[in-house]
């Protein structure tokens, strides 16, 4: 039989919790499964004999058995040797598949993560989601595989050792059944049990890991408030509270195992004495009495495996049913099924009458408005800025335009093509954006501006830099494009960040550009320079930009005042402050100073 390596990830499946459908996933494996499965035949079947040969040994000490002892040390030293042989193939392939099964799952968590819209990132932690794809994807792995197998080999166990019971003694055998339904209630018993609280487990688990991660990507914030006590003393708490639930599961577990022990036992214990009485009176001997007794010993340990494994299999049902709820998520903006290519647009962007609220949770449907019958036409090659109090819905609107989030009603247009009627790779492929917080990604800077564009070229990436005044920086680093930027680009300033960011925008050349006040944070050379490479960014191109500075905006084409989701004013920098409306109002608050003489043009 010829095994190979499979990549092919299983086909789409129903929606819920199924052992089918967790078990699907070893599909592309069979013939690794299929290996493992008959060294785990062969392997038991070994096992399976060698009772009778330790029970013929007694009888030729006893004098019951004619067959020599040399020819019973040659079987038992065959058995030992193919049953090294099948347990090593069983062993690697299942440790294969296990390996594959949980990089598969990883990854079709992972798409899935890629598949999902805004909404649920911002309804969930990230170290939920972290928790999922590897605490939970690890738990499952033993499932698929190592316990898999012990059922497997359990079985038959059970019945090839069931069989020669009944076949040695069927007196005795009447006897070693009655420990059958004992153990099954004490299983489902513990079983449901522990299938809760491991559960429980991982949602402590999962509370801890957040709090982690929220510490790691704000350590700048912990440092500068000396909050270092306080969050080590949040994660303390939650970490006590994990080992809580482990420590009531462990009870649980202490619990079960001694009670399937002391039943099994028991049940030897009263095999054993009347085995005896058997012998005694010749109805059985020795021999036949030994290798019963090991037989009564499988299926004990069958059952106690069985036990074991069904406290498993609880245990990781919880696992496995959060990673199915992560993979059940359903996006809720995707293309339409009608949807069709947006070609090379001119970069008119309209907004008709858009409403729009903010989706909650299901236990606060309610939602405020945000935009109410919110209309706006920005011509190609427009610069146009967004000005307004905070929670006016700027943010909102740049959202809506790449579909982050779909309107409840009215409708956004680019070139009179509805966005929710055009595919999302077409569209989201000719919309740049800048943002105020700049995220690099670790690796090099050259991985990171090639993330606008994967295929360009050394020489492109070079220009690019060249346009967003960053290859001057990049050529004084030690190592040039090729130096790390560290998680997050924390190894390079604000400033640096920003023009880095600017430079992928200018290689992916979008006809569409949202900037978020790229410049808010910067001391004012790095504002220069990035201002620069902004103006650089934008000729040609359909801008729009969120101000929360009112002097970044004055060169815009028009400036647009929102408040409460609604268009309140809307004209140059000069004609807002000459009709000393609300934009003038928020220009003297920003500047504390009276609004300056404007001079005839």
């Amino acid at each position: 039989m010829r095994l190979r390596w499979q990549s092919a990830l299983p086909p789409a499946l129903p929606k819920g919790v199924s052992w089918t459908r967790l078990l699907s996933y070893l599909r592309p494996y069979r013939g690794w499964m299929t290996a493992a499965f008959i060294a785990m035949v062969l392997g038991a079947g070994l096992g399976l004999v060698m009772p009778l040969a330790i029970g013929q040994m007694v009888n030729q000490i006893t004098g019951d058995q004619i067959l020599p002892i040399a020819q019973i040390v040659l079987l038992l030293g065959l058995v030992a040797i193919g049953q090294a042989i099948t347990g090593l193939i069983q062993t690697y392939s299942l440790t294969f598949v296990g390996e594959r099964v949980v990089t598969d799952l990883r990854l079709v968590a992972y798409q899935q993560l890629q598949r999902l819209d805004l909404a649920f990132f911002e309804q969930s932690r990230t170290g939920e989601i972290t928790s999922r794809i590897t605490n939970d994807v690890t738990l499952i792995q033993s499932t698929v595989t190592t316990s898999l197998a012990t059922l497997l080999q359990g079985v038959i166990q059970l019945v090839g050792a069931v069989v020669l019971m009944l076949i040695v003694s069927w007196q005795l055998s009447g006897l070693a059944l009655v420990l059958v339904p004992a153990l099954v209630l004490i299983a489902v018993f513990f079983g449901r049990w522990l299938r809760r609280i491991s559960t429980a487990v991982q949602d402590r688990l999962a509370d801890a890991t957040s709090i982690l991660e929220e510490t790691v990507a704000g350590v700048r914030v912990v440092r500068s408030f000396e909050r270092e006590p306080y969050e080590v003393e949040r994660f303390r708490a939650a970490i006590e509270a994990t080992f809580a639930v482990a420590m009531k599961r462990a009870r649980v577990r202490a619990l079960f195992q001694p009670a399937m022990s002391l039943t099994v036992w028991a049940a030897l214990i009263g095999m054993l004495v009347a085995g005896s009485y058997l012998v005694s009176i010749g109805s059985l001997t020795p021999g036949d009495l030994v290798a019963f007794l090991f037989y009564a010993g499988m299926v004990a340990g069958s059952m106690g495996a069985f036990a074991g494994l069904f406290g498993q299999l609880q245990e990781a049902l919880g696992a496995v049913t959060r990673v199915f709820e992560l993979l059940d998520q359903q996006p809720t903006v995707f293309d339409a099924p009608d949807a069709v290519p947006l070609p090379l647009v001119q970069g008119r962007v309209e907004f008709r009458e858009v409403s729009f609220a903010y989706q909650r949770a299901s236990d606060h449907p309610s939602a405020p408005i945000v935009l109410r019958n919110f209309s706006l036409v920005i011509e190609p090659g427009e610069m146009v800025a967004l000005v307004g109090p905070s929670g006016a819905g700027k943010s909102t609107i740049v959202n809506l335009i790449p579909r982050f989030y779909d309107v409840q009603a009215g409708s956004v247009l680019i070139d009179d093509y509805d966005v929710r009627r055009v595919q999302l790779h077409s569209l989201r492929s000719q919309i740049g954006i800048v943002p105020q917080e700049t995220l690099l990604f670790s690796g090099s800077i050259r991985d990171n501006i090639r993330y606008g564009r994967l295929d360009a070229s050394e020489a492109e990436i070079e220009a690019a830099a060249r346009m967003a005044n960053a290859h001057e920086f990049i050529c004084q680093l030690p190592e040039g494009y090729d130096t790390p930027v560290g998680e997050r680009g924390v190894r390079l300033s604000g400033g640096q960040r920003q023009r880095i960011a600017i430079a992928r925008a200018i290689l992916k050349d979008p006809r569409i550009l949202i900037l978020d006040e790229a410049t808010s944070s910067l001391d004012s050379e790095s504002e220069r320079l990035v201002q620069e490479a902004l103006e650089r960014l934008m000729a040609g191109r359909t801008s729009i930009v969120i101000a929360h500075r009112l002097s970044t905006v004055q060169r815009a084409n028009r400036i647009v005042v929102v408040v409460a989701g609604e268009v309140m004013e809307v004209g140059t920098h000069r004609e807002l402050l000459a009709r000393d409306g609300i934009y003038a109002r928020l220009y003297r608050l920003q500047f504390r100073e009276p609004i300056p003489a404007l001079a005839a043009d």
